[in-house]
C-alpha cells in the first residue's frame, strides 16, 4: 500500500513537474519573440526616419552638385551614378553588414541559454 502511495506521489509530482516546465518554456518563447519583434519594430522605425533623411540629403547634396557643375542634368547624373556605387558596395558587403549581425543577434537570442536557468 504504501508503495502504491509513493508511485502515485512520485506519478503526480512528475506531472506537476512537467507542466511547470511546459509552462516555463511557453514564456521563455513568449518573451523572446516579444523581443524579436520589438527589435523589428525598432529597425523599421529607423529604417523610415532614415529614409526621409537619406533623401534631404541626396536632394541637398543633387543641388550643391548641380551649383558646382552649372549643369542640372550633370549634378543629378553624378548622384544617380554615387547611389549605384553606395548600391554595390552594399551588396559587396552584405555578409558581414547585414547578415552576420542579423545572424549573431537570432543566435543569441534563441540559442545562448539564460543566466538564471
Amino acid at each position: 500500500m504504501n508503495e502504491s502511495f509513493d508511485i502515485k506521489k512520485f506519478i503526480s509530482e512528475a506531472k506537476r513537474h512537467l507542466n511547470l516546465e511546459l509552462n516555463y518554456s511557453k514564456l521563455t518563447a513568449v518573451e523572446k519573440v516579444a523581443m524579436l519583434l520589438s527589435q523589428t519594430a525598432l529597425v523599421a522605425v529607423f529604417a523610415v526616419i532614415a529614409c526621409f533623411a537619406f533623401f534631404y540629403f541626396t536632394t541637398t547634396l543633387t543641388i550643391l552638385l548641380t551649383q558646382w557643375t552649372g549643369i542640372e542634368w550633370l549634378g543629378s547624373l553624378i548622384m544617380g551614378l554615387l547611389l549605384i556605387l553606395a548600391i554595390v558596395v552594399v551588396y559587396a558587403f552584405r555578409k558581414p553588414w547585414i547578415i552576420d549581425p542579423i545572424t549573431r543577434f537570432l543566435t543569441k537570442l534563441f540559442l545562448k541559454p539564460n543566466d538564471d536557468e
